[in-house]
């Protein structure tokens, strides 16, 4: 007699399955597709229960209720093992996306983004201005971050994103994907009631989310005093107490931060044209009116793509698309130390209003009023430091399939990722800073060619079923690119590079890279419950010597539908377990060289007297250089109980060898680096994925989704006795990736202390005569930038026509390296360097040193003034001070909506309306980085994320949108 399932509830359906414990044969509750089809590696729709590797969707709609104009942002939470690294500098700055942890040194350890079966380059952070793509991260004077390739993609043309993490998922993409795959699939043309067409507007408001904690009780001065007409250039806050006086404290962040504002307009028509075509068509226009003020960020965006199966009995298949993207950024923000407008606005005194130094600074050629002579004016360089550009970008494809008979087909697929960027920088006279002008020219293509033929064919021999599949790619780049400068003009706010002071700085930048690749994938499945699948895929690249340019690439995974294979063996169904697998993979995946890393040439640049040089190169390169090696084994079980709740776990171990690095070299050998291939490294971890619906019956619906991730990431070797390779370093603050230790050791300078373990004061601070810390000498280890877990967690609640959902997330672990704190703890802003809003004198808990060499405890009095510039001293001061603990938990937003029931359009023009409200970066629940956000790192094209300064605050957005359907 077979049960039916009341709708009433997580608990009560516990109740009942294990009241009839194996006796259930039917059920009415449905919450998940057992047989679900998804979309895998190059387009290809497998049984999700056939996969041996872990797979993990995210569905359009959630990445458009984010409202996040880079929709990079969108995932941060919503997949396990993805970390989203955002850059600090404004609406249109960089995200970087990595999952399970970074697996080279010098990569970039980002995802390959494909994009209806095309990839597409999601470059991000600031250009490679040389041939050798070497990046300004400079501490001082970096270039600008242009944003990432990702960002220029419509959230609301978007259907599903699938993430492919595992070696076995993304084999067969080869070369550029061995940090994994993350498949955009666009919409297409789908039957809706009218006429097909859907418009949504939406307006944003942006507000700071977090700013660094801040005293309020000291003005500007120096030693409790206000600075003497002799020390005016002096902007620190050691002056003066505050309270009892008529000085008055000033928010100049929100006083020079205005309101940011953000307007979407998206207009969609998709229909059925007839029996086997439909068309899907899109325009979309973004303007983010920055809450920096004179940053704008516009983006057009316009796509058409049409399906059509025709020919006699349907056996054509075509899919072309077009894609058109404008986007325009006006001022992005710079980073660095000198003339970052963000760190002038934040260590201005308190008891000074920085709305006072506004006036008559909006404008050109005007000369600055600012506190100080060597300072620069916010408000002056929002207007008169300023840089813009424009890039085209098309994303074309198209698709042509061929159904020879029920089980063989062939397919053609092409496709093209082009922009143009031109840019320019200009800076006009009234500061210190030189009177300059930048201006550059970038063209990028990526081509890609590629052709299949498919079998696929049930009981091919009794109840074994197969498929094959065969494929050959030709994939091109190519970019080009100048880049002219005029560090100083000779006619003043004469803007032209001709007018430079000197010879201008002319580098021209041309980058061909060419793949050829030919490769396979097969399944065998014996009776629908049990199937393996395996890939090969050689490569051949022409960054490689004629040697070594040939590799190959397998993979082999199996899934094992447990419930499947015991109902067809035996007939049973269990009321409690409704779907259970368990699978196992294990592949091989790498990379190859960037263009022209192979052999040694030279450099043509002018002399100072404008006579042609040829200069060698910094970096040795070696012809006999082989690609990097991925190496990863994965198991994982997927668990389904009552038809409501499912569990995917995994465990991964992933090995990386001959990475391609540039191994420092002695400077008298004519070169600083020399390229080879060494280091060993292995991330390891398990990802857990947990969904269910809580309750569900005809009115309500409570959906729960978590997500978890914990990784650990470990250098096994470098080369021969090297122990630690730079990833990146900033003044006294070093990243290293170090044999033994996680990926990304962070290590700086350290207060002095006894390190005799034997004495009494073992630990103690060391001070100097005055009772101040000291610096010891050299580097240590400080802490590990890389996070220890990820994890989100997401509830969604659908009463009738009202929805509602949130998500939490955060990162534990991991360490990063502040450097706004130290600048605030210098000059005296920092809220630690007014304790309880006071600054009694008080002694160091420490020692000195006596004549004799002995130690004595420390009696000396000092001033908090006097302990915060020995701290501080130098550019970074004494890095173990600001070295913060990553670990953060925020309710990342909120949306909710309402759909109007359809009845009520049942007469009218409109069928359909939603509004909905959504708010992003709501609340930082736990973060111990005194008001700095971890997630904000200072160069985002660089592998030494650990380390922050002058980031600009990250923004808590509220928006509105308005959706109605004709």
């Amino acid at each position: 007699m077979n049960k039916t399932l009341f709708k009433i509830g997580l608990l009560q359906s516990v109740f009942f399955c294990f009241n009839e414990l194996c006796a259930q044969t039917t059920d009415s509750i449905k919450t998940t597709k057992i047989d679900e089809v998804v979309v895998t590696a190059y387009g290809v729709k497998k049984e999700k229960k056939s996969l041996g590797y872990s797979f993990q969707d995210v569905k359009g709609q959630t990445l458009v209720d984010a409202k996040e104009a880079n929709v990079t942002n969108a995932l941060a939470g919503k997949v396990a093992g993805l970390q989203v690294v955002k850059g600090g500098f404004g609406p249109a700055s960089s995200s970087r996306i990595n999952i399970r942890g970074f697996n080279s040194f010098e990569g970039d350890s980002q995802p390959l983004i494909v994009v209806d079966g095309i990839p597409i380059n999601n470059s991000a952070g600031v250009k490679g201005r040389s041939q050798d793509g070497a990046k300004n991260n400079d501490l001082w004077n970096p270039d600008t971050d242009m944003g990432n390739g990702l960002s220029d993609i419509n959230p609301d043309d978007i259907e599903t994103i699938s993430v492919l993490k595992g070696g076995a998922a993304s084999a067969l993409y080869g070369a550029r994907a061995g940090n994994g795959v993350i498949l955009i699939t666009t919409k297409s043309g789908k039957k809706k009631g009218g006429v097909g067409i859907t418009y949504s507007t939406s307006l944003g408001f942006e507000k700071i989310f977090m700013k660094p904690d801040l005293q309020s009780s000291f003005a500007r001065g120096s030693n409790g005093l206000p600075n003497l007409p002799s020390n005016l250039d002096n902007t620190d806050s050691w002056g003066p107490s505050i309270e009892g006086t008529d000085m008055k404290v000033y928010d100049n962040l929100k006083g020079f931060f205005k309101t940011g504002t953000n307007t979407q307009h998206t207009i969609s028509f998709q229909e059925n044209l007839g029996e086997g075509t439909s068309l899907y068509t899109s325009g979309n226009y973004l303007y983010d009116n920055s809450q920096i003020p004179n940053s704008k960020y516009e983006r057009w965006n316009f796509m058409a793509k049409m399906n059509s199966n025709f020919g006699a009995q349907k056996r054509w298949t075509t899919d072309v698309k077009i894609q058109y993207i404008s986007t325009k950024a006006n001022n992005r923000p710079g980073g660095g130390l000198d003339g970052n407008s963000y760190g002038n606005v934040l260590l201005m005194p308190r008891n000074i209003d920085i709305r006072d130094y506004k006036e008559g600074m909006m404008q050109n050629n005007v000369t600055q009023r600012w506190i100080t002579n060597n300072g620069i004016n916010p408000y002056w360089a929002a207007y008169n430091k300023l840089n813009e550009d424009k890039k085209d970008r098309f994303l074309l494809s198209g698709y042509l399939k061929y159904q020879f008979n029920d089980w063989l087909s062939a397919d053609v697929r092409l496709g093209t990722d082009y922009y143009s960027l031109a840019a320019n920088a200009k800076t006009w006279t009234g500061s210190r800073l030189n009177n300059s002008y930048n201006t550059s020219q970038e063209r990028f293509y990526e081509n890609n060619y590629i052709t299949s033929l498919n079998a696929k064919r049930d009981n091919i021999v009794g109840k074994w079923g197969g498929s094959l599949s065969v494929y050959g790619q030709m994939m091109e780049t190519r970019t080009n690119a100048i880049y002219l400068s005029a560090p100083n003009l000779t006619s003043p706010n004469f803007f032209n590079i001709n007018n430079s002071v000197g010879n201008p700085d002319i580098r021209e930048v041309i980058l061909n890279k060419k793949i050829n690749s030919v490769f396979a994938a097969a399944e065998i499945n014996y009776d629908g419950y049990w199937f393996i699948n395996a890939t090969a895929r050689n490569d051949w690249s022409s960054t490689l010597s004629i040697e070594n340019r040939s590799y190959f690439y397998p993979s082999i995974s199996t899934s094992l539908v447990v419930t499947d294979m015991l109902t067809k063996l035996n007939g049973t169904k269990s009321n409690i377990l409704s779907f259970a697998k368990i699978r196992a993979s294990y592949a091989v995946t790498g990379n190859s060289l960037e263009a022209y890393e192979l052999y040694n040439t030279f450099e043509i640049k002018k002399d100072p007297n404008g006579n042609v040089t040829a200069d060698r190169k910094k970096i040795l390169y070696d012809p006999n250089l082989r690609n990097e090696k991925l190496k990863t084994f994965e198991v994982g079980l997927d668990l389904r109980l009552f038809n409501r709740i499912s569990l995917d776990v995994s465990y991964y171990n992933t090995k990386a060898t001959d990475q391609l690095i540039n191994l420092p070299m002695n400077p008298l050998s004519g070169y600083e680096k020399k390229k080879i291939n060494a280091g060993g490294l292995q991330n390891q971890g398990i990802e857990i994925v947990f969904n269910t619906d809580v309750i569900k019956n005809q009115n309500f619906i409570w959906n729960t989704s978590v997500n978890f991730s914990q990784m650990t990431s470990r250098i096994n070797k470098i080369d021969g006795e090297v122990m630690k390779y730079s990833l990146g370093g900033f003044d006294d603050i070093s990243i290293f990736a170090e044999v033994g230790r996680r990926y990304g050791a962070i290590y700086g300078s350290k207060f002095k202390r006894v390190e005799d373990a034997n004495s009494p004061y073992y630990g103690k601070l060391i001070v100097d005569g005055n009772g101040a810390p000291q610096k010891e000498t050299g580097l240590f280890y400080l802490g590990n930038q890389s996070p220890k877990a990820l994890f989100g967690f997401t509830n969604s609640f659908i009463y009738k026509n009202f929805g509602l959902s949130f998500q939490i997330d955060g990162r534990i672990g991991g360490d990063f390296f502040s450097g706004t704190q130290a600048a605030l703890q210098r000059s005296g802003l920092a809220e630690n360097t007014a304790p309880g809003g006071k600054r009694d004198n008080f002694i160091v808990d420490g020692v000195v040193v006596d004549t004799n060499g002995n130690y004595m405890s420390n009696n000396k009095e000092i001033t908090q003034q006097n302990y915060w510039a020995a701290v501080t001293t130098g550019n970074l001061g004494i890095t173990e001070q600001n070295i913060y603990d990553a670990t953060n938990i925020r309710l990342r937003n909120i949306q909710l909506s309402y759909n109007f029931p359809k009845a009520l359009f049942e007469k009218f023009v409109i069928k359909s309306a939603k509004v909905a409200f959504t708010a992003n970066n709501v609340w930082m629940i736990y973060s111990k980085s005194k008001g700095i956000d971890p997630e904000s790192v200072f160069a985002i094209s660089s592998n030494a994320v650990g380390f922050e300064n002058f980031a600009f605050p990250t923004m808590r957005s509220y928006l509105f949108t308005i959706t109605l359907g004709f």
